[in-house]
């Protein structure tokens, strides 16, 4: 399920649109920088989500329904082919690609470890309390992290074999 809600294939037109003025070098180091925030990003949420939602009185139970509810109109909006009702200015376009890497923001956070990935990350790993429970989880999010390195990897030259117009 993390690897459908971090989608890194659907991700990779956003890859080509906004490493298009970038080299291949800058964008192998774009695409692991990316990956390895998507990993910390998980990781970090399984490890201690749960006590930063109990620190703000959150019951995972409460959570669950939150979460359910974000993963159903994410899941809505995929079926329904809408675009994001998200505009962005012509400033804040200049200005993301002024930027030094936009491997962090927006491609690892909130593209890809958005919150619904972050909401199921904690979620699974409330499920049991042992460390193995946790070992395997942070390792799925490995795996997920793996995965997007190589899906970013391979946008490059699946999108010049596309071409513009698919």
């Amino acid at each position: 399920a993390l690897l459908v809600i971090v989608n890194p294939i659907g991700t990779m037109p956003m890859f080509l649109g906004l490493t298009h003025k970038h080299g291949a070098a800058d964008k192998k180091r774009i695409a692991r920088v990316a990956s390895v925030s998507v990993a910390i990003v998980l990781a970090v949420s399984a490890m201690v989500g749960e006590h930063v939602l109990g620190f703000f009185g959150i019951t995972i139970a409460s959570f669950k329904v939150g979460g359910a509810i974000l993963i159903l109109l994410i899941a809505i909006s995929m079926m329904h082919a809408e675009t994001s009702g998200e505009q962005q200015t012509p400033e804040e376009a200049k200005e993301a690609a002024d930027k030094e890497s936009i491997a962090v923001v927006p491609l690892a956070v909130p593209l890809l470890s958005g919150p619904g990935a972050i909401s199921t990350t904690i979620i699974y790993a409330a499920q049991s309390p042992s460390l193995a429970h946790r070992g395997g989880v942070i390792a799925c999010c490995l795996l997920v992290a793996v995965t997007t390195w190589i899906a970013l990897r391979a946008a490059t030259p699946i999108g010049t074999r596309l071409g513009t117009t698919g």
